[in-house]
């Protein structure tokens, strides 16, 4: 399925003003804002988030699959699509984020 079909799936995060990633020292690691070109995003994100607990390895190869066509491409242009370059890493280093929701 494409990533648009994927995302109309999804929870709304109509609640949400971002998302920030929390690695295992408790830093923050990156921010997702609720913005335009970072929507789709904040959709996989918070989606995997809810139904994982946290971005580890299994919430991760979920993640790519929800990218669909994108994850592809972000394989073939590292740095292209940084949100899944992130999942890319979590899987090869097992090293996950701890999610909170920053509400709107």
């Amino acid at each position: 399925m494409a990533f648009a079909d994927n995302l109309k799936q999804l929870p709304s995060i109509a609640h949400i003003a971002e998302l920030q990633l929390i690695d295992a020292d408790g830093n923050l690691s990156a921010s997702i804002p609720n913005a335009p070109g970072k929507t789709g995003s904040v959709t996989v994100y918070n989606a995997l988030f809810a139904q994982h607990g946290s971005i580890n390895v299994a919430a991760a190869e979920e993640g790519l699959q929800l990218f669909a066509e994108h994850t592809e491409d972000a394989k073939a242009r590292p740095g292209a699509h940084p949100n899944i370059d992130r999942l890319l890493d979590v899987i090869a280093s097992g090293k996950g984020y701890t999610v909170k929701v920053v509400p709107a």
